[in-house]
């Protein structure tokens, strides 16, 4: 099995990763959800190093589509109830390997994902669950920057942190 070095995919689950896990329904039923800014930047960040970013909800919404395009995320998978498949079908799309995929989740649903990628990672407030099987995990809650960490996380062990910090002449 590879290690975080490998990575070339990193794909997030979205409730209570790219989410406080929060769901807000107005009173004529339309769904809302809050992102943090800081993920969005390290995404799009990675992206522009060659990194694959790829987003696997169990739930489909309109502001998951509203946001992954926003991002300009390619692979996304929405209302998938079985993750094992959904993380093999994004690898294959991603045309990468799971040895060379990370996985950042945080509760039983992304159990059969984070098992099958090279380098699972959890969220700080994940199920014991996913902590216990996690290679990595974050010191932030979901929703509150945790992907940003987890990417950090990733392009630091492979030296890269330094060249996106040169394109902002850091």
């Amino acid at each position: 099995m590879s290690d975080v070095r490998s990575v070339r995919l990193m794909v997030f689950d979205v409730d209570g990763v790219l989410t406080d896990g929060g769901i807000i329904v107005s009173d004529t039923g339309l769904e809302s959800k809050r992102f943090h800014v800081r993920d969005g930047f390290a995404i799009k960040a990675a992206m522009m190093l060659g990194m694959k970013i790829g987003v696997l909800s169990g739930r489909s919404t309109r502001a998951v589509t509203s946001r992954v395009s926003e991002l300009g995320i390619e692979y996304v998978m929405q209302g998938v109830s079985d993750k094992a498949i959904g993380i093999e079908t994004l690898c294959q799309r991603a045309n990468v390997g799971l040895d060379e995929t990370a996985y950042l989740g945080d509760d039983v649903i992304d159990l059969p994902a984070m098992l099958r990628c090279a380098y699972p990672m959890a969220v700080a407030d994940a199920v014991d669950e996913a902590r216990a099987v996690a290679k990595f995990v974050t010191q932030t809650r979901g929703g509150y920057g945790a992907a940003r960490e987890a990417i950090e996380h990733v392009l630091k062990a492979q030296g890269r942190w330094d060249e996106l910090l040169e394109r902002y002449n850091v």
